[in-house]
């Protein structure tokens, strides 16, 4: 069984920055990608930031510029630092990973999410 724990949600004004923290546990022989995903109030859920095993990273275009993923492969954590933040990046954040259990399976997991709200 994986779990994945988010933190560092909160209330932030327009232009505030946060930084939000997950940390994987369980039967996780290796991690292929982990990434942060948002869902807005009436919205789907879509992709914000991506890093892959081999070190790159892939952004929405609505955040490019504002917002660094990063990860520590040997604790298992990715990290979103989340600058100049917009009422419109007002979501629920959720972070996921891909990757490889202990019988060879590749599985996805998710966390709980964390609420992010920006306003003045």
């Amino acid at each position: 069984q994986v779990q994945l724990v988010e933190s560092g949600g909160g209330l932030v004004q327009p232009g505030g920055s946060l930084r939000l923290s997950c940390a994987a546990s369980g039967r996780i022989l290796s991690i292929y990608a982990m990434g942060w995903y948002r869902q807005a109030p009436g919205k789907q859920r879509e992709l914000v930031a991506v890093s892959a095993s081999g070190g790159s990273t892939n952004y929405a275009d609505s955040v490019k510029g504002r917002f660094t993923i990063s990860r520590d492969n040997a604790k298992k954590m990715v990290d979103l630092q989340i600058d100049s933040l917009k009422p419109d990046d007002t979501a629920v954040y959720f972070c996921n990973i891909r990757y490889r259990d202990y019988i060879g399976r590749t599985l996805d997991a998710w966390g709980q999410g964390t609420l992010v709200t920006v306003s003045s």
